[in-house]
């Protein structure tokens, strides 16, 4: 399988981006993400942003840490109008 991205950096983080707007990862892509971020033998980055569809915006980022865990990265204001 090949997967196109796009490594970034800012702010002393650094990332890989993939456009997921039509998907091309699994559902599960837990592995894969942590075989990605490993600096030795992988890409190395801090986490994976992926770009999706969104029916309300141009599109919408999910964020996994370097664990493959999915990370919540909303302000405490976006998250205070959510409560």
């Amino acid at each position: 399988m090949t997967i196109r991205f796009t490594k970034m950096h800012g702010a002393g983080n650094d990332f890989v981006v993939i456009d997921h707007r039509a998907p091309v990862l699994p559902a599960d892509a837990t592995d894969l993400f942590i075989r990605m971020c490993d600096r030795r033998r992988g890409i190395g980055a801090d986490g994976v942003l992926l770009l999706e569809s969104s029916s309300t915006h141009d599109f919408a980022m999910r964020y996994h840490n370097s664990d493959g865990s999915r990370a919540d990265f909303r302000s405490e204001e976006h998250t205070s109008e959510l409560q």
